[in-house]
């Protein structure tokens, strides 16, 4: 028999306030959508309340509040019928005349749903009405996929009430302690404090990278715990991404390119936008057109300068947020190539996402790349700015390079071995 688990979805229910998902969010939505699955009597979830107290939900309050989620983010959207796509591709077709980049910054969605979307979480989750400590059967797996807000000391000390339960946090990277400098300041604290709360309580830990593997484990034994059982499973692709909806075509356009990521320094936007600076300035009109899907993060002043104030790039970059997963890879299966400079990474789920569709991928060799690509993309260094715009020249001025699908994992298999392991705890 399986064990019951017990799903925190804390971070979930406050993506109510985001159009679309990053990287993390989709992870989270895909692990909640299994674990939550109807008609599961062995399954419920947990929320962090406003006011600091650690509540349980019935499985079927946190499945209708998984499922409106999901469909805030667009993410059952058709994208034959996707305004926003639609508004994309007809920049591609006929550029943007005179305009400047801040008045194709697209920002999709309607934010006044938002408030709404709020008040539908906290009608229909109703909680069970008992804390962890009375509500959770015999023997839980406690998962936390998010990292939020286990920064939090106090938010697991009910874990000290009940030995049996076994906790288990998917960690998705290093970084804030290994390239402190890409992150808020108070990233550095809050994230050693993840690690501490992980020392302190957990069964198990979730990985998708060995290189994720080894260096939290090097943290963990630091932090006095060799025991953890750790697995590594890289996430597989959304199946939007490995089979088009009936009916999509290949959409024919001038030669363009995307990048995603949220607009923060760690993602190198800063050298890209100077390349395509560069690049306008030699060919001019000819220049390859570039998208940037993601919201704005932190510290990224440059980057947000070059995008309002840089005329050159005005009629040859345009910024998307909140298209929705359906949308985006509609876009990736036209694109020359998908580009990804970043410094650091702990996964890197563009690629795998671009590589699933067939597109070409342009990336920063690094070892995390490598491990999950590799020798299936073009690695360059991120600070060759020139090598970068060769590359992308090349990509643009020769006929489309369509690569050959990776094979389609199997969601079913993925979450079958990551209930074997919490089953085994």
């Amino acid at each position: 028999m399986s064990a019951p688990i017990a799903y925190d979805m804390t971070r979930i229910a406050t993506r109510v306030l985001n159009r679309t998902p990053n990287g993390i969010d989709r992870i989270d939505m895909a692990f909640a959508q299994h674990f939550l699955e109807r008609g599961r009597d062995d399954r419920l979830a947990m929320i962090m309340m406003f006011t600091g107290a650690v509540r349980a939900y019935n499985l079927n309050a946190a499945r209708e509040v998984v499922d409106a989620i999901a469909g805030h983010w667009g993410e059952t959207r058709d994208p034959a019928g996707d305004l926003g796509l639609q508004t994309i591709r007809r920049w591609l077709a006929e550029g943007p005349g005179a305009n400047p980049a801040s008045a194709f910054r697209l920002s999709l969605g309607r934010p006044e749903r938002a408030t709404g979307m709020v008040r539908w979480t906290l009608r229909h989750g109703v909680p069970i009405g008992r804390s962890p400590v009375t509500a959770l059967p015999l023997g839980t797996r406690y998962l936390n996929v998010s990292q939020f807000p286990i920064w939090m000391p106090h938010y697991l000390e009910w874990l000290r009430m009940r030995p049996d339960v076994k906790p288990a946090f998917y960690v998705h990277d290093m970084l804030p302690l290994q390239a402190p400098e890409y992150f808020r300041h108070k990233e550095f604290r809050r994230h050693e404090q993840r690690l501490e709360t992980i020392a302190r309580h957990a069964a198990a830990a979730i990985v998708s990278t060995h290189v994720v593997r080894d260096a939290l484990s090097e943290r963990l034994e630091a932090l006095g715990r060799r025991d953890i059982a750790m697995l590594v499973a890289p996430m597989p692709t959304a199946p939007v991404f490995h089979r088009p909806p009936p009916g999509e075509t290949t959409y024919d356009a001038p030669p363009y390119f995307v990048f995603c990521g949220t607009l923060e320094p760690r993602k190198n936007h800063l050298m890209i936008l100077h390349v395509w600076r560069d690049l306008v300035l030699r060919l001019g009109q000819a220049a390859p057109k570039l998208i940037l899907v993601g919201a704005r993060g932190w510290e990224n002043e440059n980057i947000v300068d070059l995008l309002d104030r840089c005329q050159p790039l005005s009629r040859h970059v345009m910024e998307v947020s909140g298209l929705s997963t359906p949308s985006y890879a509609a876009l990736l299966r036209g694109a020359r190539a998908l580009l990804m400079p970043s410094f650091a990474e702990g996964y890197g789920l563009p690629i795998a996402e671009a590589l699933a569709a067939g597109a070409p991928v342009i990336a920063s060799d690094i070892p995390v790349f490598r491990e999950i690509a590799g020798e299936n993309f073009l690695a360059l260094n991120p600070i060759d700015g020139e090598g970068w715009m060769r590359a992308i020249r090349e990509f643009a001025e020769a006929p489309r390079r369509a690569n050959v699908p990776t094979s389609e994992a199997s969601m079913d298999n993925y979450f079958n071995n990551i209930e074997t392991f919490l089953n085994d705890l």
